[in-house]
């Protein structure tokens, strides 16, 4: 028995990978084993042997070191310590003192090639953001802290390490955990990350767990810093390592006696982390196994023993079974095969293989190593879930999508059928998620991709991009556009059919419609993005139509978006470059002429003088308006300074329109007292235009802002009044000074009564509440006697001038000596 065990324990030493040596108290070798010969023969071309000196077998910076750790290990009896290599590799030495009959002979030493963990170590630091995205879902402990130690932030499973929850782990500080015998190495990296020295560091250390037990950990921390290098705080990763610092120890304790009995064999090869295994080479029969797989399986020993994988069904995948026994058939060996197992409760579990060929007494065995990887290939797909599936529907996501629809585009129509991207957008699931919460909410989008799914086939691909919004491509279409483009009407009207139908949320039955919009692709070579613009240019298209229905992307919907981005684009170079001007409209009382509306023109450079209807919705839609509204206001300003100078023209009033978003602006008010300053002009000249839609939102702020401008002398006109909200209780609550009658009314008031009869309403409205009004669109003769013989004596229109230059407007006061002349221009 004792000759088989020393034969397992050097077959074990040779086959192992790592490398193994001992030498004498001169430094001279007295044993290795084969990785380290052929390691040195590899990359030295030096044939060790018994009694050769370091310096005959190691380069000089090796050697050095070995010198230093030599002296060591005699004076501490045990060494740990990692070197790296010239050739990028990096090795984990334990160096022990080898003592018989109390006696120091030597020294043995067992090295590791960590390279793998030390470049996955770097890799870590390198990758923080994509670690931030998984940081709750991570197989490790995680946690953000601050210069001092505190704990900012931590996942599950660093409290779950430490034994306490979350929420009572935030705002510890890590010296409230660290053990006080191993506070001194924690401050020392603290300090030095501090002071600059260093930006990361990995080490092991224990914590001080919730119920007093300590537990070994692995920190792996670094500095994070902003976009411009300044430190932020402290990022650590904590790798639970007390079992394998349990087995580490226990190992260390029987490799320093490895020789020395059949005992220490023995319990070197059963507290190996990895499961080993040794079955005979002929018919797979196990002949020993360690603790180890025994645990990773679930089986007791006498349930391996004298028994063969097959016979265990330990092969998931036949497969990985018949690749290690080619690869042994082949080289005799077989290194980091990764293999899926079946334990004995039916469980799988993956793991990384090396076995190879040895000889035991005579008689061929399989020696294998296998290291249980489960945790890693866990977080590897978990990593790959969230990279690419959307967490609440399960769905592909955008950025799975669009690598599908790559590859889909870079393959192309290979039998020349077309395909079909389908954006579906949820029509009012903002209102939805107001009106019930936002659980109900989720709930609808879950319930939505399930009835998507159900409405395709199984090669169709259906994908959230966010929000509300989900993707549908429809493979397999015909080769002919216009079949293609029924084939794909008909799904979409499924899909619309599917989404329509009544949903029960929060124990309410809930109707939630859809807008589809269709892009049939594959006529020519298109980007991924290209596509799915344009099916979104469909879609937003059906929601212009009302949402519940159904658009095809049309070359006319693109010439549309690209003319609205060259005019948007246009505007901006517009207010960077002041190509605006005023335009003048007097405005007459009693034949005499008051004042005059201010209405904005575009100098456009390529399509001239360019109307307010042009170009003013898609300001008010891009925000624009804001810094248009300012120059206008601000311009307006400086004349009624200028006309101010003089004693016909000090009096003259000059109406502003100011539009919604210029009102709800905090700063408002700021913004027309400081024109005001600026300039020097009159505020009893200036009058500010609000229709009645304005007042609808924000009524008291509104009233704040046009209280206070009044008190500093501005006057006030209600804008189209009688087209909107039209209320008698906020109309007597307002600061105005006018009322102003659409040119709706103006228009038909010869023809249509009720024309007729709301602007008598109005203007007796205006006579009663002791406001002026004042008719726009006055375009005949005609109109202004109806108007006047209803009480109404103050025009603007055509039929006294269009709207001109300030110039112009100068010119028509002198020439009339302040009085108009009704003539048409």
């Amino acid at each position: 028995m004792r000759n088989q065990a020393e034969a397992n324990l050097f077959a074990l030493i040779e086959s192992t990978e790592d490398l193994i040596w001992s030498v004498d108290l001169e430094g001279r070798l007295l044993a290795f084993n084969r990785a380290l010969q052929q390691d040195i023969k590899s990359r030295q071309n030096i044939q060790l042997r018994g009694g050769m000196k370091s310096e005959e077998w190691l380069p000089p910076a090796r050697a050095a070191v070995w010198d230093t750790l030599f002296a060591r290990v005699l004076g501490e009896g045990r060494v740990r310590a990692e070197i790296a290599l010239p050739d990028g590799r990096t090795l984990d030495l334990a160096l022990n003192r080898i003592v018989e009959l109390g006696k120091t002979t030597g020294v043995s030493v067992f090295a590791k090639d960590v390279t793998e963990r030390k470049q996955a170590e770097k890799q870590l630091r390198d990758s923080e953001e994509r670690f931030r995205a998984t940081f709750e879902q991570a197989a490790v402990g995680l946690l953000h802290t601050s210069f001092e130690g505190k704990i900012l932030r931590c996942n599950a499973r660093f409290a779950e390490i430490v034994g306490y929850t979350v929420e009572e782990i935030t705002g510890l500080s890590f010296q409230q955990l660290t053990p006080p015998e191993d506070m001194a190495s924690s401050l020392t990296v603290l300090e030095e990350m501090t002071a600059g020295r260093t930006d990361s560091a990995s080490f092991e250390k224990r914590y001080v767990r919730k119920d007093g037990s300590h537990v070994w950990v692995r920190l792996t921390t670094s500095m994070q810093r902003d976009g411009e290098g300044r430190p932020l705080h402290f990022i650590a990763l904590v790798e639970d390592i007390d079992g394998r610092k349990a087995a580490e120890e226990r190992l260390a304790a029987t490799q320093e006696a490895l020789r020395a009995s059949e005992a220490r064999y023995h319990t070197t090869f059963n507290t190996s982390l990895d499961a080993i295994h040794i079955s005979r080479l002929s018919d797979r029969i196990c002949v020993d196994c360690n603790r180890s797989l025994l645990d990773l399986l679930g089986y007791e020993r006498e349930e391996v023993v004298g028994r063969s994988s097959l016979e265990l069904h330990l092969w998931a995948d036949p497969a990985d079974r018949l690749a290690m026994e080619d690869s042994l058939r082949r080289t005799g060996r077989c290194r980091d095969l990764v293999a899926r197992f079946r334990a004995k409760n039916g469980n799988f579990l993956w793991g990384r293989m090396s076995a190879s060929v040895i000889d035991l007494e005579g008689v061929p065995c399989i020696l294998s190593m296998t290291r249980d990887i489960s945790a890693a290939k866990s977080a590897e797909d978990e990593i790959k879930n969230l990279a690419f599936y959307d967490p609440l529907t399960s769905l592909p996501n955008r950025r799975f999508l669009l690598e599908q629809l790559r590859q889909t585009l870079a393959a192309g129509a290979r039998n020349g059928r077309k395909r079909a991207l389908l954006l579906v957008d949820l029509d009012k699931l903002k209102s939805l998620n107001e009106t019930l919460g936002h659980q109900s909410g989720d709930l609808l989008l879950q319930e939505s991709a399930r009835r998507l799914i159900g409405s395709v086939r199984e090669s169709d691909t259906v994908a959230r991009l966010g929000g509300d919004e989900f993707v549908v491509m429809i493979e397999d279409l015909s080769s002919f556009a216009d079949e293609a483009a029924a084939q794909a009407r008909m799904v979409a009207e499924k899909l619309l059919a599917a989404v329509g139908q009544p949903y029960m949320l929060a124990g309410r039955e809930c109707q939630v419609t859809s807008s589809i919009g269709i892009n049939v692709f594959g006529n020519r070579l298109e980007g991924s993005e290209e596509v799915l613009q344009q099916a979104e240019l469909a879609m937003r298209q059906a929601k212009t139509a009302g949402g519940n229905t159904i658009c095809a992307f049309e070359p006319s919907l693109q010439a549309a978006v690209n003319a609205r981005a060259n005019l948007e684009e246009d505007l901006r170079q517009a207010i960077k470059g002041q190509q605006f001007l005023l335009y003048y409209q007097p405005q007459v009382e009693q034949s005499r002429l008051n004042g005059a509306e201010a209405l904005l023109r575009w100098r456009h450079p390529h399509r001239g003088l360019l109307a307010p209807g042009e170009f003013i919705p898609l300001a008010e839609e891009t925000g624009l308006i804001l810094p248009m509204g300012n120059w206008v206001l601000e311009t307006a300003c400086l004349q009624i300074a200028e006309w101010g100078k003089q004693a016909e023209t000090a009096n003259l009033t000059v109406a502003v329109n100011v539009s919604a978003r210029q009102l709800r602006q905090p700063d408002f008010v700021e913004q027309v007292l400081g024109a005001l300053r600026r300039t020097g002009a009159n505020p009893r000249n200036l009058k500010l235009e609000l229709t009645e839609s304005m007042l609808v939102d924000n009524f008291e702020d509104v009233i704040s802002k046009m209280i206070i401008l009044n008190e500093h002398g501005l006057r006030f006109s209600l804008d189209d009044f009688g087209t909107g909200y039209s209320s008698l209780s906020y109309l007597k609550r307002l600061p105005l000074e006018q009322l102003k009658i659409d040119r709706s009314f103006v228009r038909d008031i010869l023809t249509d009564l009720s024309s007729g009869a709301i602007a008598q309403t109005i203007i007796s409205l205006s006579h009663a509440m002791g406001l002026s009004v004042i008719a726009e669109g006055v375009e005949t003769e005609a109109q202004r006697r109806r108007l006047a013989g209803l009480g109404c004596h103050s025009f603007q229109g055509y039929l006294f001038s269009r709207p001109v230059p300030v110039e112009e407007f100068e010119q028509m006061l002198r020439r009339a000596a302040a009085i108009i002349v009704p003539t048409m221009k």
